[in-house]
Order: structure tokens, then sequence, then C-alpha cells
């Protein structure tokens, strides 16, 4: 068999999430809905936590962190599985396959570690409310952004060193929405080991890590709960909680479910459905979970909407 190697493929065709001509169009308009929605709804938080002072707080500095992480990670992959539902061949050239596997690694990777820094901020709030701003002054919030988006970064460029490396030589045609790692390696005529002990290696940390962090944080924040006398003041502590949680359990599933796998035994199909979820669709719920349920929120974009009409009417 003819191999084609990186220096030789000049792209692929992303096969994407069905073959149904029925179901393309209405697939169109739900995820482009899906898009702007996520778009709009972390662009907005981003704007709304930068101009209302209320809001300047270690929280919504981390908010802010994730709403753009979201917003990135959802632009590097939807509006290429957009085109994919109203052309007949998505094709996309190796050199914005590379780039695309590599941006999503990076923030895929990024979004983990900012789930577990934002669970270990309310624990601090919630247990230890008196040294709140103390422990989480802004530098310690800077620093911890900063270690978010350095693991991020290695990952992506650990595992893309490996992947360019990769020999191709099977049919360019991708069985994905876009360019994943598993769906890349089964393209390769090339032992695969060594990618594939990075990516467990490297998936183990980044899902096991930061999901013992937020167990850690949410078994001390339960204890400290139980400890409040107060019946009101049990539901407000936990009621910054809740919604966390529940979207924790669907980004870490998904992800866990896609990729604490041999790609031997894992199935791309399930793959695809699974990568919906940690991709599109919670990126455009954590702005409602994190951000549009809380009063702080609703009361500071009241304000800042009564300042840009007291400004149109002067």
């Amino acid at each position: 068999m003819e191999e084609l190697n990186n220096t030789v493929v000049g792209g692929f065709i992303l096969f994407g999430l069905t073959e149904n001509p029925e179901l393309q169009l209405p697939l169109f308009f739900i995820f482009l809905g899906v898009y702007l929605v996520t778009v709009v709804g972390n662009m907005g938080m981003i704007i709304l936590i930068l101009f209302s002072s209320q809001l300047h707080t270690p929280m919504y500095y981390l908010l802010s962190s994730l709403s753009f992480i979201d917003c990135c990670q959802s632009t590097v992959i939807t509006p290429k599985m957009l085109v994919n539902f109203i052309t007949e061949k998505n094709v996309i050239p190796y050199p914005e396959c590379i780039a695309q596997f590599y941006f999503f690694c990076a923030f895929a990777v990024g979004e983990c570690h900012m789930l577990a820094v934002m669970a270990y901020d309310r624990y601090v709030a919630i247990s230890n409310p008196l040294r709140y701003n103390v422990t989480m002054s802004f530098q310690v919030c800077v620093w911890m952004a900063a270690g978010v988006y350095g693991m991020g970064l290695l990952s992506a460029t650990a595992h893309t060193v490996f992947l360019v490396r990769v020999i191709i030589c099977k049919a360019n045609i991708i069985n994905h929405y876009f360019c994943d790692l598993f769906p890349l390696l089964e393209l390769s005529c090339s032992s695969t080991f060594i990618n594939e002990v990075l990516a467990l290696s490297f998936s183990a940390f980044n899902i096991i890590a930061p999901a013992v962090t937020i167990i850690s944080s949410y078994i001390f924040i339960i204890v400290s709960i139980l400890r409040i006398q107060s019946a009101g003041g049990r539901y407000k502590a936990f009621s910054t909680c809740g919604s966390h949680i529940l979207a924790v359990a669907v980004f870490f599933g998904s992800t866990a479910f896609m990729y604490l796998q041999p790609s031997s035994v894992s199935s791309l199909g399930q793959g695809k459905l699974s990568s919906v979820f940690y991709t599109i669709v919670v990126p455009m719920l954590n702005p409602i979970i994190y951000s549009l349920r809380n009063k702080d929120v609703k009361v500071a974009f009241k304000r800042l909407l009564k300042k840009m009409f007291r400004l149109n009417k002067e």
C-alpha cells in the first residue's frame, strides 16, 4: 500500500456527524443556533465582568477565563462542522487540521483545569470566607490562570509533535466532525503505540487530577455547608455549587468516556456523541450554569443596561 506521510497528504475529508441528507439542513440550523448562543453568552459574560466593578472579584475573574476558553474552543470546532452540513465534501488542509487539533487540545485541557480551579475557589469562599480575598487574591488568580493555559499548551504541544510523525497510508477520510487524535490515528499504517500511551497518560492526568481536586473541594464544601445553622444559609451556599457539579459531571464524563480507553476499544460513533457534549454543548451551557442564574450577574447586567440607556439619551 502506498504510504502518504505528512509531506505528501494535501488534506483530509471530514466525515461529519451523519451521512443522512435529510438531517444535514436541520442539524446546520441547530448547531448554528448553539454556536451563536455560545459566542454571545460567553463574550457577553466577559464584557459584563470587564465593565462591572462589583464583579471584579476572584470568582468572576475565573468565570471570565472560563468564558474565554469556551468561546475559543467552540470557534475552533463549530464553524468547520457547519461547513460539513452544507457542502458535499468538507475538505480540510493538513496544516489546518493539525492546527485545529492543537488548539482544540489546548483549550480542552485548559477547561479541565479551570473547572478544578473554580471548585477550589468555591471551597475557599465557603469554608474560609474571612480569608477569601487574601487566599484568592488577584495575583493568585493570575498565576492559577497562567498555570491552566500552560498545562493546555504543554499537552497540545506534546501530542502534536508526535502526531506529525505518524505516517498516513490509508484513506484520507476522517471519521469525525473535526480533527481529533484517535480518528487521525485510525489512518496510520505506522505504529501509534507512543501516541496512545501519551494520550492515555496525559488524559489520565488532565482528567483524573482535576477530578480529584474537584471531588476533594466539594467534600470539604459539603462538610462546611452542614455546619451552617440556618437553612437559608445552607441553601445559599449550596446554590452556588449545584449547577457547577452538573456541568462538571457532563464535561468530565464525556471526556473520560472518549479518551480513557485505547482506540482499539473505543467506538468512533459513540465518541462523536460524547464529543458533541464537551466541545459544543458544555461551552453553550456554562454561561447559563455559572453566571446567568447568579443574582450578582443579573444586578450587574441591569445596571449596565441602565448606563447604556443613559448614555444614549445624552
